[in-house]
């Protein structure tokens, strides 16, 4: 097997540039709310193929919703995210798949606090979703073309529920 990126795409990939730009123009609620919507729809349901049983990553989107609820304390959540999902990727060295589902969910989960994370979304999301269609042997280009792609529908899910004209959009640095 090929050593694999643990994520695909690049700060200044046309793709990633245009979808900074869409999160700089909505509030944290609009940005958490799509990237917990798109992890949930398409990235988890990949970590439960590789990992059955293991509810750590659903567990960690299911608490950013509960805080946005008022359910839960920043502090829990954030013990959630970091001690259970990322936990959940840090032992899947031997299952790139898996693993970068793993990241992508606890990215995505981890937007209740910080809208940064949502390119984690976009970087995991897409070697998760790349590597499960393409599988572990592919060269790179193919990896790359998928994640084009599924970024671009990630962009495609945040314009779809993208607040015309948000009065509170988010004060983003990306620092890359």
């Amino acid at each position: 097997m090929p050593k694999l990126r643990k994520m695909l795409g690049k700060s200044d990939s046309l793709y990633i540039v245009s979808l900074m730009r869409l999160i700089e123009t909505q509030s944290k609620a609009t940005i958490a709310a799509w990237c917990m919507d798109y992890a949930e729809a398409f990235i988890l349901p990949i970590y439960e193929k590789h990992c059955p049983g293991d509810n750590r990553p659903c567990a960690a989107l299911g608490a950013a919703r509960d805080w946005f609820a008022g359910v839960k304390k920043l502090p829990e959540v954030k013990q959630i995210i970091l001690h259970e999902c990322h936990a959940a990727a840090r032992e899947l060295d031997d299952n790139p798949v898996a693993q970068a589902a793993a990241r992508a969910c606890g990215q995505a989960a981890a937007c209740f606090h910080t809208p940064t994370h949502s390119l984690g979304l976009a970087f995991y999301g897409s070697a998760a979703i790349a590597y499960d269609r393409a599988g572990l042997n592919a060269e790179a280009a193919v990896y790359d073309e998928i994640a084009a792609i599924e970024c671009a529908k990630m962009e495609g899910a945040l314009r779809a529920v993208a607040v015309e004209n948000e009065p509170n959009p988010v004060k983003i640095n990306w620092n890359c």
